[in-house]
């Protein structure tokens, strides 16, 4: 089959959306398919891959790492023409999956859309009437997938709350998997070799974007409390994002040390960034508005428990007492989780076995497999029925 991936971010930004697009597209051409993406332009990065097609588009005023496609581009009618795509596989209902709609009704073939986000809660990033906000993104949202021929969510929960916002769109639950073969012999001493962590501390691992949806604050306020009980602890965020210096502030008003308490270090290559999976002992969450939380699982590949705030996506992919530790949003009770574990050899040894078992049935390979089958199934009965694909308007 061609697919034509339509998305509003893509390498070289870094987000769970870009890595779960890499690994299916890299799985899926490994079982015979043509993978074409359509995704903005970013100044300066020079392009790499095959079959990557760049919208013009310009830094999004709220996040400089961010850019917005422009979604005209002479001549790309002819170049999606041309390919010939079986389906179209959209990942964002916004400025280029409206694009992705265009060709899929142009050319009557199957429009498929991955549900990857709670949009209702990035309101925040509205400066005004955050309440009508969340109402007209629900709206919208829920608009567009019923104008889709099917979903994709990466968890039964967030199957169930877009169900709540009256979509009709038949739905199959397919979480991002990670290529486990990628996570396999990474440098345990790795962190400790490139960071000043002592030699006996225990490092925690973040791994996200230094966004408010991640609730980093939290975060950090609830390892001031791990570290009062246990001194030789040290916190690692791996990440970037507009809040570095807010919370670089935070760890300095906590009493805590940017050398060897709390450790930003940016975003690491893919490499670096297995090698600090391997280096760290235990995996540290605190989202509230996951889909699925991708970077869970990559932990897990690398034998790491993960001690998580239980909220939407998580619970999913965290068994509580069984691969990780669930809590609530609660600074002490996510700190007692914390040393609960790193206190307890039998527990984290127990919850290390099973999270590599997670990670081994949520694989790349074994999701690609499944969504490889939702689209031949709906390439399948679009042959049959070629005029019903997508015949109705879509008002937003």
């Amino acid at each position: 089959m061609k697919i034509g991936i339509f998305t509003d971010s893509y390498k070289p930004y870094t987000s769970g959306v870009v890595t779960s697009i890499s690994n299916f597209k890299e799985e899926l051409t490994r079982l015979g398919h043509e993978i074409h993406i359509f995704a903005p332009s970013y100044p300066s990065y020079d392009e790499i891959e095959e079959n990557v097609h760049r919208y013009f588009s310009l830094p999004s005023p709220s996040n400089p790492d961010f850019t917005l496609a422009i979604p005209i581009y002479p001549g790309m009618d002819t170049i999606v023409k041309n390919l010939q795509l079986d389906i179209v596989h959209v990942h964002s209902p916004f400025t280029m999956g409206r694009v992705g709609l265009r060709y899929a009704k142009k050319l009557n073939i199957p429009l498929l859309f991955t549900y990857h986000t709670r949009y209702d809660q990035y309101v925040h990033y509205v400066p005004l009437a955050h309440d009508l906000a969340r109402e007209v993104t629900i709206k919208y949202s829920s608009n567009f997938c019923n104008h889709c021929n099917h979903i994709i969510t990466p968890s039964f929960e967030i199957e169930s709350i877009i169900r709540a916002f009256k979509v009709k769109t038949p739905i199959s639950v397919i979480p991002s998997g990670v290529p486990i073969d990628k996570y396999e012999g990474g440098d345990a001493g790795w962190l400790r070799k490139h960071y000043s962590i002592p030699a006996n501390n225990r490092i925690l691992l973040f791994v996200g974007r230094l966004t408010q949806e991640k609730n980093i604050p939290f975060l950090i306020q609830s390892f001031k409390e791990v570290k009062a009980s246990q001194p030789d602890t040290t916190l690692v965020i791996i990440a970037q994002g507009p809040l570095e210096e807010e919370l670089k502030n935070l760890v300095k008003s906590l009493g805590l040390s940017l050398n060897d308490d709390v450790i930003f270090t940016g975003v690491l290559p893919f490499s670096s960034l297995v090698n600090a999976y391997y280096s760290a002992d235990l995996f540290v969450f605190s989202s509230l508005t996951e889909t699925q939380g991708l970077v869970l699982i990559e932990a897990m590949a690398a034998g790491l428990p993960v001690v998580a705030v239980r909220a939407s996506g998580v619970r999913e992919m965290v068994d509580d007492g069984i691969d990780g530790l669930l809590t609530e949003c609660d600074t002490g009770e996510l700190a007692a989780g914390i040393l609960r574990v790193l206190k307890d050899d039998k527990l984290y040894h127990s919850l290390q076995i099973n999270a590599r078992k997670k990670a081994d049935q949520l694989s790349s390979h074994n999701m690609a497999l499944k969504l490889e089958q939702v689209y031949m199934n709906m390439v399948s009965t679009n042959k049959v029925n070629p005029d019903k694909t997508l015949n109705v308007k879509l008002g937003i």
